[in-house]
């Protein structure tokens, strides 16, 4: 079993990659809006929100891990290196996937800012993010979180045997997901 944890700052590019690499790997893509943007429209943005987001996606991670039949997942989330309740988060989730036959990568994401700014608008994301169709809140949450947290790690900060940083503010999709494809067939 295949678990694919794509993280990093929003609007790197983690679902459209992650969708190329869960194509490649014949895996489901959970892209961290699907459990928000179902939850958002009926009681706003709040602590409650993202509670519920992280208990169903504990769930499905749960059924998944108990399946042995489960090919696995690819899971993409925004991580705040500064936050330690991200951290346990995480642990939760390697937690869940702890037996020999699950392999877990981690494959972290970055890009510049104004590249950032420039992905939040696209066509592909508003189209499959409808929380991010309101533009000036999406910039506005973009921005000010990009000040207030770490959205990537430092050097040497994670130590998981499968990990990989990819810098993809040059990098098409398809260039992203090949790199990543190609590594995760080698390790």
């Amino acid at each position: 079993m295949k678990i694919i944890l794509i993280f990093g700052p929003q609007a790197v590019g983690k679902m459209t990659i992650g969708e190329k690499v869960g194509t490649a790997f014949n895996l489901p893509l959970l892209h961290n809006h699907v459990t928000l943007d179902a939850i958002w429209p009926y009681i706003g943005w709040n602590k409650d929100t993202f509670r519920l987001s992280d208990q169903i996606r504990m769930e499905i991670f749960e059924h998944i891990a108990e399946d042995d039949s489960h090919p696995g997942i690819v899971f993409t989330f925004v991580w705040a290196f500064d936050m330690q309740e991200d951290w346990d988060y995480i642990n939760t989730v390697k937690n869940i996937f702890n037996k020999d036959s699950h392999d877990i990568y981690f494959v972290e994401l970055a890009a510049d800012l104004d590249e950032r700014i420039r992905r939040n608008t696209t066509e592909y994301r508003l189209k499959k993010k409808p929380s991010k169709r309101n533009v000036e809140f999406s910039h506005a949450e973009l921005t000010s979180s990009a000040e207030k947290h770490r959205l990537n790690s430092y050097d040497n900060e994670i130590q998981e045997d499968k990990y990989l940083k990819l810098d993809v503010t040059s990098l098409s999709v398809k260039e992203s997901s090949e790199k990543i494809i190609d590594w995760i067939n080698n390790n």
